[in-house]
């Protein structure tokens, strides 16, 4: 089974730049896409269109976006983190942001790592494997298991 990645981005191009790098990964995964912070929740806690599924199998890794509409990035860490079905899923902020109260705040909150997006599309791939590598295959992750609702 290939690690599960849910990426919470609201910006289209961003998400299939994304997309793109993780096709081109050495770390097959799949992904599952959220594009604001009420969708990410909602998937997490099986809540809202997701209430009436089977509890979704956690992700391996949530890379989230800090700049998104309705919940905002720093408020879905919070959720995260509060949250005892799910407060261990490892969080990487992947951000454009450069504001150092992000940096600092989502950090205090509880995400895992804060990288910053590559404008450059290579370097953007680049960036993308050495995140899957690290968090799928050089980290010891939580063993597979779905959220109880």
């Amino acid at each position: 089974m290939k690690p599960l990645i849910l990426l919470v981005e609201d910006n289209p191009t961003d998400e299939k730049l994304t997309l793109r790098a993780f096709a081109k990964c050495v770390v097959p995964v799949d992904v599952v896409v959220s594009h604001d912070g009420v969708e990410a929740i909602d998937y997490l806690l099986g809540a809202g269109r997701h209430s009436e599924a089977a509890p979704p199998l956690l992700p391996d890794l949530v890379l989230l976006d800090l700049k998104l509409p309705r919940i905002d990035g720093l408020e879905v860490i919070r959720r995260i983190r509060g949250d005892e079905r799910v407060r261990l899923v490892p969080i990487v902020v992947l951000t454009a942001s450069r504001e150092e109260e992000d940096i600092v705040e989502s950090r205090t909150l509880g995400a895992n790592a804060y990288v910053r997006k590559p404008v450059d599309f290579t370097q953007f791939v680049e960036t993308v494997n050495i995140v899957a590598q690290f968090w799928l295959r050089m980290n010891e992750p939580m063993p597979k298991r779905r959220a109880s609702v």
